[in-house]
């Protein structure tokens, strides 16, 4: 599945709760360890998941990512890929359920 087909989906999940663009992007940065630059290159290309996550440079606090997306517990998702696009998921998530950046970004 591509990336580009789920960010704007996470960008108006996010805004339909009042939150922005700018924060799923801050929060996949942080992820992802890519500039804003490379995920709009990535958007643009049509990147797949496994693609995108493959060129990722994982931020060593991600593991720090805990709790319930669709009905699986992040921290017990075997695959590594699965969890990783998981992981993403549940920081948007909290993004639109409002919690602070602190929060989100394991600070």
């Amino acid at each position: 599945m591509p990336f580009a087909s789920v960010y704007p989906l996470y960008i108006k999940k996010v805004e339909r709760k009042g939150r922005s663009k700018a924060e799923v992007d801050d929060v996949t940065r942080w992820l992802t360890g890519f500039s804003q630059d490379e995920i709009d290159a990535h958007v643009a290309a049509g990147t797949t998941f496994r693609d995108f996550f493959a060129d990722a440079h994982l931020n060593p606090n991600a593991t720090l990512i805990t709790g319930v997306i669709c009905g699986i517990k992040v921290q017990d998702i075997t695959d590594p890929l699965m969890q990783q696009i998981r992981y993403l998921d549940k920081l948007v998530d909290e993004v639109a359920k409002g919690k602070s950046m602190e929060k989100i970004l394991r600070g």
